[in-house]
């Protein structure tokens, strides 16, 4: 199985514009993450829009594609940047350009997903601990799994419900699993999400993946207790490096 990681990695962000440049311990961040992905892969790339990133990647000696500026969402940008590259693989890992610290252990286990021939889509979901108060936060997106690990549902409410039992004991009296952003697919499925329309599903929670349920396609979820450091603002590079300086 031949498998090719897609970084996409745009210039224009609300928050952080320029963010896959920033540097970070003297390297742009989009290096950080590529370097991240060719430890596990063979075949990595960065797809933008934007000719600076280009030019930044090439310079470290990676590879870069450009794609439409016109782009909905990553996974689009995702799919033009592995037809553009002539599809070179089985299997597309879309990679945030924006996880300078991503984890090869969540790689390697989104990679082990389609060792079941029946995955159409595969991503990473973290063991919750903690309290409710931060289990109900909306922008930790639960994840419901059945028993061979195939995703059941998505939400930014809590589920499951624990009936009859105060919501301060939920995490106490059951499993709960962060949804971690990161996704790989077989390629025929990346041409076939690309092409829906959003759903009724997706519009109500807000949520891309669930479109792909939705529509009948088999999300395979591998459990990793990894946790990633996102970079969305200045702060969050500030951060970054305070981490990367305390592990030199």
């Amino acid at each position: 199985m031949k498998i090719t990681a897609i970084i996409p990695a745009r210039y224009a962000s609300t928050r952080f514009p320029g963010k896959p440049l920033a540097l970070l311990g003297g390297r742009p961040v989009v290096q950080w993450v590529y370097e991240r992905a060719a430890q596990v892969f063979d075949h990595v790339a960065v797809a933008t829009d934007d000719g600076r990133i280009a030019s930044a990647v090439e310079a470290f000696g990676g590879v870069a594609v450009m794609t439409s500026p016109e782009h909905p969402s990553g996974t689009d940008r995702v799919r033009e940047a592995f037809a553009l590259l002539g599809a070179p693989g089985d299997v597309v890992v879309n990679i945030q350009g924006d996880e300078p610290f991503i984890s090869t252990e969540q790689l390697r286990a989104l990679a082990a997903c389609f060792d079941h021939p029946d995955t159409d889509i595969a991503t990473i979901v973290r063991p919750f601990s903690g309290t409710y108060a931060e289990l109900a936060d909306p922008n930790k997106v639960k994840a419901v799994r059945d028993d061979m690990g195939l995703a059941l549902y998505f939400s930014r409410s809590v589920i499951p419900a624990v009936r009859g039992r105060d919501t301060e004991l939920w995490p106490a009296l059951n499993q709960y699993y962060i949804h971690v952003g990161l996704y790989a697919y077989r390629a025929a499925a990346l041409n076939a999400i690309t092409s829906l329309p959003p759903s009724s599903l997706e519009k109500a929670e807000s949520l891309e993946q669930l479109r792909w349920l939705q529509a009948g396609m088999r999300i395979r979820t591998a459990v990793c207790d990894a946790v990633t450091v996102g970079i969305d603002t200045p702060a969050d590079l500030e951060e970054a490096q305070k981490m990367l300086d305390r592990h030199e």
